[in-house]
């Protein structure tokens, strides 16, 4: 008898109604209800884990061409013709050493960001490299056909982690310490239009101090990152022909190009790098001030997110409301019973909520089933397919964020079962005497 002293009355009473069998009406309601549950869990999932991978395949293939962090000449305003600057700078390359810095960060509470209201926190991780460039604009003439194109000159200390994802056809540039190399990887756009394919070579067409110098390029490599802003202009080159094209010594560059670990650290090294290491007439920017409206686009998706996710725990309150209602319902005589045995309306309340919490239980299991195997479905095979010059990527990338995954199944549960606190209160309006005459 001591193990049913301690017993909890409600839940034991929820449990033997939740798996009783019958055909009932309610029955009905509650598949309705788990069903409601399910879909809603699985479209957040499925949204959640879209937009993520948005997110995430699109930021890499922008830092990853570009750095977070760009270091330039004041002068240069992020032109082609840029003002050189020297590599003896006290950041380089010891900026890469930074592990962690400590910075104020502003509170941010249901997407709003709270510029008054600031904090001291760390960041989540530090600098993970940094490499310089060279910049220099020209013509492409081939077989009659005129092509602009930006050279971008890379060092030897160029991270090709990278690049090296998106070269379709070819090799990386072969760079040594002793020779400058004349290799160059080209878009697959301009390879198109140009008809060159890799061992080709063409010539580039260059203004400087007036006069035009030529310089001839042969095709080792053709990448597509699925950005057209820098697929249909740049071309990656030895950074030694640059600075001889712009008549610069061996030590001067256009710029330096930081990598950091962690995107969410980008802000506040961005403001790190502008105050704290920069020496005179130097200047720095993230590559969100570069292109703010790539990542505004980023940042609507987001927004849409967040209209999914509301629309979709609206739906399941709702159904959850009607079913528990309709549960209240069709218990009215043991409503009745357990009052007049002395239960408080609280209890009889508690049985309800206990009842939702299966309900919803369920609901979250199949919804997490079925979410995550349709993402799995489209990370595996690529059902979904988008066009690459509108989405800047070819197939719908899926991540899977847990910790997000994890705080939607909380929230969701919390959420409905406090919402859910409200209906319970039709028990209270249960009288025991009608409750019994009830049929």
């Amino acid at each position: 008898m001591r193990r049913f002293k301690f017993m909890n009355l409600e839940y034991f009473i929820a449990r033997r109604v939740a798996f009783s069998k019958g055909s009932t009406f309610s029955s009905l309601i509650i598949k309705m209800a788990v069903a409601a549950v399910a879909l809603s869990v699985a479209v957040m999932i499925i949204a959640t884990s879209l937009v993520s991978g948005f997110k995430k395949e699109i930021s890499e293939k922008v830092f990853g061409f570009w750095g977070h962090i760009h270091i330039m000449h004041f002068d240069s305003n992020h032109s082609f013709e840029t003002v050189p600057v020297k590599m003896d700078q006290p950041f380089y390359p010891e900026i890469k050493d930074i592990s962690q810095i400590e910075y104020k960060k502003p509170l941010k509470l249901m997407g709003r960001v709270y510029e008054d209201i600031l904090f001291d926190t760390k960041t989540d991780a530090g600098v993970r490299h940094i490499q310089v460039f060279a910049n220099k604009a020209g013509i492409i003439k081939n077989k009659q056909q005129l092509e602009g194109i930006v050279l971008k000159g890379i060092g030897m200390d160029f991270d090709w982690n990278f690049l090296k994802k998106y070269i379709i056809k070819g090799k990386p540039l072969l760079m040594t310490p002793d020779s400058t190399s004349r290799e160059i990887i080209i878009s697959a756009q301009t390879a198109k239009r140009l008809t060159l394919e890799p061992g080709d070579r063409f010539t580039v067409h260059f203004v400087e101090g007036g006069h035009q110098v030529i310089r001839k390029f042969s095709v080792c490599g053709i990448y597509r990152t699925g950005i057209e802003e820098y697929d249909r202009k740049f071309a990656l080159v030895d950074i030694r022909q640059i600075q001889r094209l712009n008549g610069w010594e061996g030590d001067e560059v256009s710029g330096f190009e930081v990598f950091l670990e962690d995107i969410d650290d980008l802000d506040a090294f961005g403001e790190y790098v502008y105050y704290n290491e920069l020496g005179p007439n130097l200047f720095s920017n993230t590559i969100k001030q570069i292109y703010p409206n790539l990542f505004g686009w980023l940042d609507l998706q987001d927004l849409n997110e967040q209209v999914i996710l509301l629309l979709m725990w609206i739906v399941s309150v709702i159904n959850m409301m009607t079913a528990l209602l309709i549960l209240i319902l069709e218990r009215t005589n043991m409503i009745g019973t357990l009052k007049a045995l002395g239960s408080s309306n609280w209890s009889v309340r508690k049985i309800f909520l206990y009842y939702a919490g299966y309900i919803i239980l369920f609901g979250l299991l199949f919804g997490n089933a079925l979410g995550l195997f349709i993402c799995w479905i489209q990370k595996q095979f690529e059902i979904i397919t988008l066009p690459e010059e509108s989405y800047y990527v070819s197939v719908a990338p899926v991540h899977f964020d847990w910790a997000t995954i994890f705080s939607l199944n909380f929230l969701t549960f919390l959420l409905t079962i406090l919402v859910l606190i409200l209906p319970s209160l039709f028990v209270t309006k249960v009288t025991p005497v009608k409750a019994i005459r009830f049929k």
